[in-house]
């Protein structure tokens, strides 16, 4: 039975928009809500951008975005797409060229910003070219670099002259008969990013990518997506997902699936359950948590693991989950398996055990996929 239907206040029910493929990876409808971010290398350093997809690939992401600023850039492309796992989003500013040249050279998708490509028949150029060479295209509006006639019209950056600007140019790929599209409207400022895509989710059918542009540092720019692209998401609205950082990329992977696993939206990987430790801890429950956050990175099957340093909220906490650890006093626990108490564990020993539990649960549940 469907947790939801037990459980209807956790259900959320996800904004009907049409589908469109980017490779061989589905966006929109029904697909799973996909998790993307973007090197930092200089792309047309073939070698070392390739390495940081792999990373980006072990991570988790379903897509990896690849700035093309310059001809070295998109001539580098084509070894970049051909080792890469999953699809490449082109990234283009300013010269459309670099959008046709990276069409060619095999990107799954074009992400341009309407307000710096150029004029329309430069926008009709690259859509043909992605056309011609199966891409699709995201629209990519920033509150940073909107057109010079909506800034007249509304004044300043507003919801209203991001999604007119997202629309006008939606237009523009309909008018070609091309509907292989995604929309964003980014803007730095939490307020103004959700009221965008609210209005944006009204007024069309078509996926949409979400971010809060520029969001910041690992900590703060976290917590500004998460209550920024948190609200769209527990809303229904939003597609596939970016969460802007100034960190290692691969770090922008764990926040997205963090915020998707918090929503039972995605649930890749171990999902670990802690208390915040107290006086009652009986055993350094930060250190541990931190130890197996580390030791579990590399489990891509969904597991929920309670970690609890007392028996106050210990047995319930574990009651919900695939394993738990729960202290007890005297250098000790109890581990529990199912939900239920299976056996007493050493502090000494439980790191090394839980992490071989969570593994032998992991192998259990592929041996599961494959049956």
């Amino acid at each position: 039975m469907n947790i939801d239907q037990v459980r209807p206040w956790r259900a959320i029910e996800r904004r009907k928009s049409r589908k469109i493929k980017m490779g061989d990876l589905e966006i929109g409808g029904d697909a799973p809500i996909s998790v993307q971010s973007m090197t930092n290398t200089p792309t047309q350093d073939a070698g070392a951008t390739i390495d940081q997809i792999r990373r980006l690939e072990d991570a988790g992401a379903d897509i990896v975005r690849v700035s093309c600023p310059d001809e070295d850039s998109t001539a580098a492309l084509k070894e970049i797409v051909k080792a890469s796992k999953v699809p490449i989003v082109a990234d283009i500013h300013f010269h459309y060229k670099r959008g046709i040249e990276a069409a060619k050279a095999g990107a799954a998708c074009l992400r341009i910003n309407p307000g710096n490509i150029g004029s329309a028949d430069r926008v009709r150029e690259v859509v043909q070219a992605a056309k011609d060479y199966g891409c699709c295209i995201r629209i990519g509006v920033n509150g940073g670099s909107l057109e010079r006639h909506l800034l007249e019209k509304y004044g300043e950056p507003c919801p209203e002259a991001m999604v007119e600007s997202a629309l006008d140019h939606a237009r523009i790929l309909e008018d070609h008969d091309f509907r292989e599209y995604k929309i964003s409207v980014k803007a730095s400022d939490v307020f103004l990013t959700v009221a965008a895509y609210q209005g944006l989710a009204e007024a069309t059918d078509a996926p949409l990518h979400l971010g809060v542009t520029e969001a910041g540092p690992l900590r703060t720019g976290g917590i500004k997506s998460a209550i920024g692209m948190g609200n769209l998401l527990w809303a229904g609205i939003g597609d596939t997902i970016r969460v802007s950082l100034s960190a290692d990329p691969v770090e922008e992977i764990k926040v997205g699936f963090d915020m998707l696993k918090s929503l039972n939206l995605r649930t890749r990987g171990v999902n670990i359950i802690a208390c915040p430790s107290c006086a009652r801890q009986g055993f350094d429950v930060i250190k541990t948590v931190e130890t197996l956050e580390q030791r579990l990175e590399h489990i891509r099957e969904s597991i929920t693991l309670s970690i609890i340093g007392c028996v106050v909220n210990g047995p319930g906490e574990a009651a919900g989950t695939d394993l738990g650890f729960t202290g007890g006093g005297k250098d000790a626990g109890m581990m529990y398996v199912g939900g239920k108490p299976d056996h007493k564990l050493s502090n000494a020993d439980m790191v090394e055990h839980i992490v071989e539990q969570v593994e032998k649960r992991a192998e259990y549940l592929r041996g599961l996929e494959k049956a």
